[in-house]
């Protein structure tokens, strides 16, 4: 769980096509049109349950964008705007949610 969250959570979770702006799957949805073998159904629900608890639906398609190019989740962290910096500390409790609420989904 860690690896897979490693990767693309922490340079970020998945793969393709990003979901319809204002969907309330988003991570979801990208989670499931990934290309990893750790990306089951339940783990991506998982996921989805956290972030819908600690990260605005603006946040999840940021998040979201990085599944699609995990680079984008470099260039956030490493930015100078405050909005950036205020959305990492947000997406890192977010990360450790998840690593607490679906690890048992690994």
């Amino acid at each position: 769980m860690t690896r897979f969250l490693a990767a693309p959570l922490l340079a970020l979770m998945l793969a393709p096509a990003l979901p319809h702006i204002g969907d309330a799957n988003t991570l979801n949805r990208a989670c499931m049109r990934s290309d990893r073998d750790g990306a089951t159904r339940q783990l991506c629900r998982c996921i989805q349950k956290t972030a819908n608890k600690s990260l605005s639906r603006a946040d999840q398609r940021l998040a979201a964008s990085f599944i699609k190019d995990p680079h984008r989740a470099q260039e956030i962290r490493q930015s100078g705007q405050r909005s950036h910096e205020i959305f990492w500390k947000r997406y890192k409790k977010f990360e450790s949610s998840v690593v607490s609420s679906c690890k048992h989904l690994r």
